[in-house]
């Protein structure tokens, strides 16, 4: 017999999705700030 009601993993799979796509957006957010103070360094090192 088929199962009744909701379906199989649908929820759980939502919510590991949202927490994949969190983990992406931080990555690269941090990697854009990490681009971002290297530039800051080498541009003051070229200053000097």
């Amino acid at each position: 017999m088929a199962k009744t009601g909701r379906d199989k993993n649908t929820k759980n799979k939502a919510k590991h999705s949202k927490l994949m796509a969190q983990k992406k957006n931080k990555k690269k957010v941090e990697e854009a700030l990490r681009k971002e103070r290297l530039k800051a360094i080498i541009k003051k090192a070229k200053e000097n």
